[in-house]
């Protein structure tokens, strides 16, 4: 479903250096899984996460959504893809409801689709929004909850990908847990998931692979059913070394 072949971007200083934000790097999701990309800040995640939705371009290497390359077919490639960023943006003095009703309008500009309202509160509650919180403006909304109108929107939609940056950052353990177990529904209904985090123990739980990057490089690529917390950890440290 998703795929990065030889991936690399290079940036060019103001005193003409070049810096290596991602150095050939490799990996591949299939429907059905989730992949958890780790690192320290600068290893390479969130370019990866944006190559993949066209923000910026590869200097060389492919990557692929549903085999589309997603610099010739960035339209095509982008309508099969939801994306959940560590703050998602959404429209405050809207509801839940009628963010959710606006945002899978433009997915479907046609009007091939038009969700009933009672459809659009069903598709919020199958994202773990609470039915009474609906129809609350989002500006009272807590960062878990606006997430969770992210997830309903790429579930509108009908993405067959999410793409997520850091998007348990700033949560409370139970929020956090909450978004754990979304992502694995979402799994078990066929998405391939590919989801940038600095959390060891919800890659761990969450996962089915990881990948630690460090430098731009792909410097471990693990099955999480390999391994446990404590190995992922001695791994981690070992590699940031």
């Amino acid at each position: 479903m998703i795929e990065a072949i030889n991936l690399t971007k290079v940036y060019q200083t103001r005193d003409r250096q070049e810096v290596k934000a991602l150095d050939a790097v490799n990996l591949k999701v299939d429907p059905g899984e989730i992949f958890c990309l780790l690192g320290a800040n600068g290893a390479g995640k969130s370019t990866t996460i944006n190559i993949f939705l066209n923000f910026i371009e590869p200097t060389s290497g492919t990557a692929l959504i549903g085999g589309l390359d997603v610099t010739r077919s960035p339209l095509e490639a982008r309508r099969q893809l939801g994306y959940i960023p560590e703050n998602v943006m959404l429209y405050r003095n809207l509801t839940g409801i009628e963010n959710l009703e606006y945002f899978a309008s433009l997915a479907a500009p046609d009007g091939s689709h038009q969700y009933s309202k009672s459809e659009l509160v069903a598709l919020l509650v199958e994202a773990g929004l609470p039915e009474e919180a609906a129809g609350r403006r989002l500006g009272g909304y807590s960062k878990g909850m606006r997430q969770k109108v992210g997830i309903a929107i790429a579930l509108a939609r009908q993405a067959k990908l999410l793409l997520l940056d850091e998007p348990t950052s700033g949560l409370d353990p139970k929020a956090s847990n909450e978004f754990s177990r979304l992502l694995l529904s979402m799994r078990d209904r066929g998405m391939a998931i590919l989801m940038a985090t600095h959390d060891l123990f919800r890659a761990k739980e969450t996962g089915t692979r990881v990948g630690i990057m460090n430098s731009g490089r792909m410097a471990a690529n693990i099955s999480t059913s390999e391994i446990s917390h404590s190995d992922l950890e001695s791994i981690y440290l070992e590699h940031m070394h």
